[in-house]
């Protein structure tokens, strides 16, 4: 879908749901923490948004849905969440419990599902188990074959949408000595089970997303039919490695959306609020907060976008592009949101107004980006077994050429939301890279663009684009050092190489190096009318992310920081989302 059919697509979705801060329309601030402090969950905003047609934007085409690209989905993700990221959530899980056999099902399986969710049903991913968290080769459910289908048995904890799912899709052994090869994937419908054969475990009560299921089941030899299989007798590992890049690169929409509603209840307060004779906004280090954490979410925001286009471009990247978006977004975000908090004062903490207790709630919610489907080690873990090869690919004594040159005519498409995309092959995502990374590979000639562009501009927009070209460039050339301190340590601790804590940290240093890249690519491709391009808010994003390295040096000044202030206000009061997309957000009526 390009640009402005999504826009349209999203205003709409926008309309029916209506203001968030008016209690009158169908998804209000005041019912999502009301239903959150019952823990009570969003039966009434899951099925709003079921009856609105959500799940089509999920379901291919082939089988009757609307996900030409995964995008369109992924950004009406955004809207939802930005009023609740407990019910973007509960859909997200179905959809992600769909994507097996989207991956490797077969037709009859695929459609099948895809009636069922377009009905209303729920679905729930069955991968993790209590002693086992994120080592799912130790996991411990069975199935047995059996004549006609196979026998389940063990138990799945920690599972969303465990108990108010119609069925799960579940992670099993099918060889006793485990293995690579040793699962496979089944679907259990709950319904066509024998009663008090499947045992819903307690819902587990939680810090943030309180009004989640978050659950598990327990089977003792529950059969079910040869057709529960999906994919390949073994092939469980590699499908839900597959299904977790998606649902990686999907859930930090969950973390763009709860900044965005944070510091919109903190403009709202800084824009009225006035103090020492003058609005919170224009004391010089307040407005150098909301713009740094605006900043901050334009990285973000940079980041996600190339993340969510890469799966249909390109999938045989996926498993970096992936890893980088799931670590780097919420962990970048957890720190913009306690800025947010310094600025909003002591409102933050207030529960019963509406208005400042949806922050509270956003601030704990953000929390469920960093380490669902996969946390910090695991992302830092998969990036850390490959960087060797994507550091000698970007930053080497020898490049390969066509691959800078294929990087380089894609990287419109990866940050260009008006490019059309492929169809989208998620059978086609690959579980390593091979040393490749389009946004780095491309980053050169970007910097080289920037420069030519800023050659046309005024003379005030072509010193800020010409510092950013530098800024990013001397950025970028750390990932020459980066290669040498990977070799050496590699030279140095052999063997313990692979789990050491200092590749972790070299891991850290790569995702920051996509990020400058990033938004280079974003500033030049992704910006789609007023109040972007901005050389303002690209130094000002360079500066966050040399931060990372320099923590107390500044390279904006107070003229970068004062048209960041009025791009933002502009978005604020034209009530659009703080994104490259601008999408029309819903106005009080």
């Amino acid at each position: 879908m390009l640009y402005q059919e999504l826009a349209k697509l999203a205003a709409e979705l926008e309309d029916h749901l209506g203001d968030p801060q008016d209690p009158t329309s169908r998804m209000p601030f005041a019912a999502v923490l009301a239903a959150d402090e019952r823990e009570e969950y969003p039966y009434t905003f899951v099925n709003l948004l079921q009856r609105w047609g959500v799940p089509d934007y999920n379901i291919p085409e082939a089988q009757g849905g609307r996900a030409g690209d995964v995008a369109t989905g992924y950004q009406l993700l955004r809207l939802i969440a930005r009023r609740d990221p407990t019910t973007a959530t509960a859909l997200i899980i179905t959809s992600l419990a769909f994507m097996p056999a989207w991956i490797a099902g077969t037709e009859e399986q695929k459609q099948y599902l895809a009636d069922a969710m377009r009905q209303g049903s729920r679905y729930a991913w069955g991968l993790s188990e209590r002693q086992h968290g994120s080592d799912v080769l130790a996991n411990e459910m069975t199935a047995d074959k059996v004549p006609g289908g196979w026998l389940l048995t063990g138990e799945k904890w920690l599972i969303g949408n465990a108990r108010v799912s119609d069925g799960l899709m579940l992670f099993a052994r099918t060889r006793a000595g485990g293995g690579p090869a040793g699962y496979s994937i089944f679907l259990l419908e709950k319904r066509r089970c024998p009663a008090g054969t499947v045992e819903e475990l307690p819902n587990e009560r939680l810090h943030g997303l309180r009004a989640l299921d978050m659950s598990g089941v327990r089977l003792d030899r529950v059969f079910v039919p040869e057709s529960a299989l999906i994919g390949a007798e073994g092939a469980g590992l590699e499908i839900a490695l597959k299904t977790s890049q998606v649902a990686r690169t999907l859930i930090g929409s969950i973390a763009l959306s709860a900044v965005d509603t944070a510091l919109r209840v903190t403009l709202d307060f800084t824009e009225q609020r006035r103090i020492f004779g003058q609005l919170v906004s224009d004391i010089p280090y307040s407005r150098r907060q909301l713009t740094e954490s605006f900043a901050d979410l334009m990285v973000a925001d940079a980041v996600s976008l190339g993340a969510v286009r890469s799966l249909q471009l390109l999938p045989e990247q996926t498993s970096v592009w992936s890893s980088v978006v799931k670590y780097f977004v919420p962990t970048l975000l957890e720190r913009t949101m306690s800025q947010l908090n310094v600025v909003l004062g002591a409102r933050f903490y207030l529960r019963d107004t509406p208005h400042y207790g949806i922050h509270q709630k956003m601030l704990r919610d953000l929390l469920v980006a960093n380490f669902a489907d996969g946390n910090t080690v695991v992302n830092l873990k998969n990036l850390a077994l490959q960087l060797e090869g994507l550091l000698e690919s970007a930053a080497g004594p020898v490049q390969d050429a066509a691959a800078v040159a294929a990087a380089e005519r894609r990287a419109p498409v990866l940050y260009g939301p008006e490019q059309p995309l492929p169809m989208y092959r998620p059978w086609d995502q690959e579980l390593f890279s091979r040393g490749r990374d389009d946004a780095l590979l491309a980053a050169p000639a970007a910097v080289d663009e920037l420069r030519r562009r800023a050659a046309r501009q005024e003379p005030a927009e072509h010193r800020r684009l010409l510092q950013a070209a530098e800024l990013a460039e001397e950025l970028l050339e750390r990932a020459g050092p980066l290669r040498e301190r990977c070799r050496a340590l590699k030279a140095d601790l052999g063997r313990a190489y692979g789990q050491s804590a200092e590749l972790f940290d070299l891991a850290k240093e790569y995702c920051l190096l996509h990020a400058v890249a990033a938004c280079l690519h974003a500033h030049l491709h992704a910006s789609l009318g007023e109040p972007f391009p901005s050389g303002a808010l690209l130094l000002l994003q360079l500066e966050r992310l040399r931060r990372q390295w320099y923590p107390h040096e500044t390279v904006t000044d107070s003229a970068v920081v004062d048209e960041v202030m009025a791009a933002l206000r502009q978005l604020h009061q034209e009530g659009r989302l703080f994104s490259y997309g601008r999408f029309q957000l819903a106005r009080a009526s």
